[in-house]
């Protein structure tokens, strides 16, 4: 059975929504923006035998949605101990440094959101 859960975090060009859906025991995972597109997808993997988490990431050309797409699949993996797949696609027009930076904190907020209630 599939079900989603969604958390907002930020406001105007800085906020971003996060979708979890849950497929048996695996996760699937988007982090977007009104300007939602497929801009990275990273694959966490928890090992039970050695504790430890692993991500694979792909990125589209000229997008840079992989760091935060690599950094909340780890911390998911790593959290749940089980698989997660990490869509995300954030787009602002000439957004700045510190919008950037605000985005990158929203996303993980709003994945914490989701931990918390794990």
């Amino acid at each position: 059975m599939v079900s989603e859960l969604v958390y907002e975090r930020g406001e105007d060009r800085t906020r971003v929504v996060v979708r979890v859906e849950k497929f048996g025991k695996d996760l699937v995972v988007s982090i977007t923006n009104d300007g939602a597109h497929l801009g990275a997808v990273a694959v966490g993997e928890y090992s039970h035998s050695d504790g430890k988490a692993t991500v694979s990431v792909i990125t589209r050309y000229g997008h840079k949605d992989d760091e935060i797409a690599r950094a909340q699949a780890l911390r998911m993996a790593q959290k749940t101990r089980r698989p997660v797949c990490v869509i995300v696609g954030i787009h602002i027009d000439r957004a700045t440094k510190s919008e950037v930076a605000e985005i990158v904190k929203n996303s993980a907020r709003a994945v914490g959101d989701y931990l918390a209630s794990d």
